[in-house]
């Protein structure tokens, strides 16, 4: 997975929608303590420093997770996504090797019942779930802990552009390495997650949020270009997005200097350790 993401680790940083400050102090407010939290595959830090702008060109810090924990543990295994994150004396960044054992992970960390929150924001889908969730397990601070995990899959742009990107990932499928791809496509219904609920989402029920964002054209299409499928179907001869699609979509989008409302659906489901 590291290297998979490692080829478009660029596109990431300004291509991806910014997850509400207001989800972080709702999850804050639920932890009994606020010494420490793990934000578990980083990436470039969007979840740590909850960035939130209102256009893909313009990156603006705001309520951050370390705002509301006096340390933050960011981690994630591909080193060049770690290298595009952003400093914060909070926030330390950890790169953490898919060799790495169970126990080698719990001590970087904080050690077993040490850590206030966990978050993974749209990630947890490419994990040994198992094993994430025995190491989860381990770390919470019983009582007092929340873990949280979070995704999003579609962007409602219009009717006339989001019939034509619906055809478009329809194509993409064949192309996504990973089977527990599925889980975001299914919005997590379907997502294990042996935590009890906290009142913000559960197992097959997860709570169903949306993220408004201002777009240009240009970066829906980094967007998208920024999708492993995509890069997958490089590797093997396959353009899956060809000049003639990318004149399409714009075309349904409005124009190429249209900026344009758009909204992101996204999904949560939030736990503690079951006592």
């Amino acid at each position: 997975m590291a290297g998979l993401f490692d080829k478009q680790a660029d596109l990431y940083l300004d291509a991806r929608p910014n997850y509400p400050s207001e989800w972080f102090s709702k999850l804050a407010d639920l932890t009994d303590h606020h010494g420490l939290a793990w934000d578990t595959a980083t990436g470039n830090g969007q979840a740590a420093l909850a960035i939130n702008d209102l256009a893909f060109d313009k990156i603006s810090p705001c309520k951050q997770v370390a705002d509301h924990y006096e340390r933050v543990i960011a981690t994630d295994v591909s080193e060049s996504q770690l290298k595009l994150a952003t400093p914060h004396p909070r926030i330390d960044y950890c790169h953490t090797p898919l060799s790495m054992s169970e126990d080698e992970l719990v001590e970087l960390i904080g050690g077993d019942n040490s850590v206030d929150l966990i978050t993974v924001a749209q990630a947890v889908h490419w994990f040994d779930l198992p094993k994430f969730y025995a190491v989860a397990t381990r770390l919470l601070r019983k009582p007092g802990g929340i873990i949280a995990v979070w995704g999003y899959n579609d962007v409602l742009v219009s009717p006339e552009f989001d019939a034509v990107q619906y055809r478009f990932h329809a194509q993409t499928l064949p192309y996504w390495k990973y089977p527990n791809i599925q889980h975001i496509f299914d919005s997590y219904e379907a997502l294990p997650f042996p935590f009890e609920s906290v009142g913000m989402g559960s197992e097959g029920k997860p709570l169903k949020l949306e993220m408004p964002k201002t777009a240009s054209f240009e970066g829906i299409v980094t967007m998208i270009k920024s999708w492993s499928a995509i890069i997958t179907a490089k590797e093997k001869g396959v353009d899956l997005l060809p000049e003639s699609l990318v004149r399409e979509l714009e075309t349904a989008w409005g124009g190429s200097d249209l900026i344009r409302p758009v909204v992101y659906k996204a999904f949560m489901i939030a736990g503690k350790v079951r006592v």
